[in-house]
């Protein structure tokens, strides 16, 4: 048995869950559309650049939970799952997560995607253990914020050590499947890195080092 650790957009995802979250709030008017859907591109052209200011962008897209009554962010998060996320997962993503399941290995998803968006998909796709930035609740009330390190980049390999000391396993035969280059700080760590549709850095790197390189999309 081992940790299998998988990235979660553009990976278990055949689309990105964050950015889709965002569109889905310009399209159900929960945010001013012009303004929201612009810098909800420009954040991901940072991201897929690598220069992404990850506690700018999560101010950004932690915002509509402070400023929305909870019970209509969760009714628009169940909406927006059944019809944005369900159409995103493969076969072939759940064949591989069925694998490894079968050989009693450990499942994990790490993503820099907020636990809000991230959590109920966690569970869609049957994890019960998620590492994604948290945002932070006081009485009852999103404030905007995150608690602790935000899981990107160098705060994956963070945030995935101290999940480690508190289920004392550790990364032994380990594999980490990712699309991005954002993540190499994590796959240069594991026995088995798995580039997954990944970008042109990414790609160049796992064909460098001899990493794997699959595909989960439908084709």
């Amino acid at each position: 048995m081992a940790l299998a650790i998988f990235d979660l957009d553009h990976t278990l995802l055949s689309g990105d869950s964050d950015h889709t979250w965002g569109q889905f709030l310009v399209d159900k008017k929960i945010v001013d559309p012009s303004h929201y859907e612009k810098q909800n591109d420009y954040f991901y052209e940072q991201y897929k650049a690598g220069a992404l200011d990850i506690h700018e962008y999560l101010t950004f897209v932690l915002k509509p939970l402070t400023e929305n009554p909870l019970a209509t962010m969760l009714a628009l998060r169940d909406e927006f799952v059944e019809d944005r996320i369900k159409p995103l997962i493969t076969q072939k993503a759940l064949d591989l997560i069925a694998k490894h399941r079968q050989a009693g290995d450990d499942l994990l998803i790490i993503t820099a995607t907020n636990a809000f968006i991230t959590r109920p998909i966690a569970t869609l796709l049957g994890f019960a253990d998620l590492i994604a930035p948290e945002p932070e609740v006081i009485d009852g009330n999103y404030t905007g914020r995150i608690t602790g390190i935000p899981s990107f980049h160098q705060g994956k390999v963070t945030r995935l050590e101290m999940w480690l000391a508190e289920k004392e396993l550790n990364l032994e035969g380990a594999f980490f499947y990712s699309d991005s280059h954002n993540d190499l700080p994590l796959l240069n760590l594991v026995d088995h890195p798995v580039a997954v549709d990944s970008d042109e850095i990414l790609t160049a790197t796992a064909t460098r080092n001899g990493w794997p390189i699959i595909s989960l999309r439908n084709a």
